[in-house]
C-alpha cells in the first residue's frame, strides 16, 4: 500500500487534474491513498476572504464568488453534463462559508480562519474524486476530519496521535482494500468535531501522518521539480537533483526552510523506517529523489534562501549579561506571539534572532519584549543557510551583500544579509 501526495500545483487547472488523474490511474485499482491540497492557489484566496470577514469587510463576499467561480470554471470543462452529482456537492460545500459569513465574526480569528480556509482541500478533492470516477478509475472519497484527530490550537493544531491511529487503522483499511481511497491534507477535526488546520503546507504532514498509521510501503510527494534540489531554481540557475537523502538531512534542510518537503512530515515516516519519494509530476516517469534511512550524507552543498527577515538584537536594559534565566523569560516570550526563530546568536549582553517578517507578530513581540529588555531591528533582510558548506559557497552567496549575522556549525552556515549599498 503507497500514499500519494499531490500539492496545489499540480491540480492548478483542468490540464493539471487530467495529468494527476493520469498518474493516480497508472497505479492500479486499490491499495493507494491520495492526499491533496486545495487547487492552486485558492488557499491565499481563503485566507484573504477570512481576514476580510474578521474586519467586517463586505469584499468578502465579492472574494468568495471569485473562489466559487474558477472552481465551477474547472467543474465545467471537467463534466459536461450538469446533471453531474459533483455540482450540488460542490455547492453544498461552499454553503458552509456562506452561512458563516452571514454571522459576526465573534469567534476567534484562528478558529475562523480554520473554518474557511479548509473549504479549498475539500472541494478540490471532491471534484479530482469524481473526475477518477468519471474516467473509470473508481475512487472512494473521505473526509481527513474523520481521522486526524487534534487539539484546539487552531492554525497549528497538534495531532492526537493515538486518536488518529486508531481510527485510521479501525476504518481506511477497508476502504483501501475495495478501491482507491482520496482524501484531504492540511485539515483535521477537534474533539468537538471543530475543523482544525496543521499549518500552512500541512498536507506533506497529513500524508506522513496517513502513511505512519498505516504502515504504508512508502510515500511518494508529486512536485514540480525532478526531485530535491540543492537550491530553489527561484535562486540559482544552475541546481543539481539529489538523488538521495537521509532521514536525517531531510529534516535538518526542512527545519532551515527548504520549501519542497514540510517541517513535519520526516518523523512519522523515519520511525516506521518508511521510504519518501520526491518525483515530479511533470515527468512522472523520472525517478526524482529517494529519502531513506540507508542514504549516505549529502553530495553536493545545498543552500536555502529565506526572504522578508527580521533581525532582532534584544538586550537588558542594565547592561548585565545575558544568562539562562533571561533566555528562558526571552523565549517564553516568543512563544506566546507564536514566533519561530530561524536562527539565533548570542553574546554577553544581547541575543539576536532572525524571524519571518509578519507585520502583527512582530509588532506585538517587540511590545512584550520593550518591557524588559531593550529591542533594536532591522528588516527586509534575507537569510542564507548552506548546508555541507565551504568558503566558495559562502564567497558565491555573499556577492554585493552585507552580513549582519554569522552562525556557523561543524555541517551547517547561516548568515542573515542585506544588500550592499555603493
Amino acid at each position: 500500500m503507497q500514499i500519494y501526495k499531490f500539492g496545489g500545483a499540480s491540480i492548478k487547472d483542468t490540464a493539471g487534474i487530467k495529468n494527476v488523474a493520469n498518474i493516480i490511474q497508472s497505479y492500479g485499482t486499490q491499495n493507494l491513498l491520495v492526499v491533496v491540497s486545495a487547487i492552486g492557489k485558492t488557499t491565499d484566496k481563503l485566507q484573504e476572504l477570512t481576514w476580510a470577514h474578521v474586519h467586517g469587510d463586505d469584499k468578502k463576499y465579492h472574494l468568495l464568488e471569485e473562489v466559487k467561480a474558477f472552481h465551477y470554471g474547472i467543474i465545467n470543462e471537467l463534466f459536461t453534463d450538469h446533471k453531474n452529482p459533483i455540482y450540488n456537492d460542490i455547492a453544498n460545500t461552499f454553503v458552509e462559508v456562506e452561512w458563516l459569513l452571514e454571522e459576526e465574526a465573534e469567534d476567534s480569528s484562528d478558529y475562523l480562519y480554520d473554518q474557511i480556509v479548509s473549504i479549498g482541500e475539500l472541494v478540490s478533492s471532491k471534484i479530482l474524486a469524481a473526475y477518477l470516477n468519471q474516467i473509470g478509475c473508481f475512487t472512494i472519497w473521505q473526509d481527513a476530519r474523520n481521522y486526524i484527530k487534534t487539539d484546539n490550537n487552531y492554525r497549528e493544531a497538534n495531532v492526537e496521535w493515538d486518536k488518529t491511529t486508531q481510527e485510521i487503522q479501525k476504518h481506511l483499511s477497508a476502504y483501501l482494500a475495495q478501491g482507491i481511497v482520496l482524501t484531504q491534507g492540511f485539515i483535521g477535526a477537534t474533539s468537538e468535531n471543530f475543523t482544525s488546520t496543521l499549518g500552512r503546507e500541512g498536507s506533506d504532514y497529513s500524508a506522513a501522518i496517513f502513511c505512519s498509521a498505516l504502515d504504508a510501503e512508502s510515500m511518494t510527494i508529486w512536485k514540480d521539480v525532478p526531485g530535491v534540489l540543492n537550491a530553489d531554481p527561484k535562486w540559482f540557475d544552475e541546481t543539481e537533483k539529489i538523488p538521495q537523502l537521509s532521514y536525517h538531512d531531510a529534516i535538518e534542510l526542512t527545519y532551515y526552510g527548504a520549501t519542497v518537503i514540510h517541517p513535519k512530515t520526516i518523523k512519522p515516516i523515519q520511525n516506521k523506517s518508511i521510504p519518501l519519494y520526491v518525483r515530479s509530476f511533470l515527468n512522472p516517469l523520472e525517478k526524482g529523489t529517494e529519502i531513506s534511512s540507508s542514504a549516505t550524507t549529502l553530495p553536493v552543498p545545498s543552500f536555502i534562501f529565506k526572504v522578508d527577515q527580521v533581525l532582532l538584537s534584544i538586550f537588558p536594559k542594565d547592561f548585565s549579561f545575558i544568562i539562562e534565566e533571561n533566555l528562558s523569560h526571552i523565549f517564553a516570550i516568543f512563544h506566546k506571539n507564536k514566533v519561530k526563530v530561524n536562527t539565533m546568536l548570542n553574546s554577553a549582553i544581547s541575543f539576536s534572532v532572525s524571524i519571518d517578517d509578519d507585520e502583527v507578530k512582530i509588532e506585538q513581540l517587540i511590545s512584550d519584549l520593550s518591557e524588559d529588555y531593550k529591542v533594536k531591528y532591522n528588516k527586509n533582510l534575507e537569510l542564507v543557510t548552506i548546508r555541507y558548506y565551504n568558503q566558495q559557497t559562502i564567497d558565491r552567496v555573499t556577492v554585493d551583500k552585507k552580513v549582519l549575522l554569522e552562525v556557523k556549525s561543524r555541517n551547517t552556515c547561516q548568515m542573515v544579509m542585506k544588500d550592499r549599498i555603493a
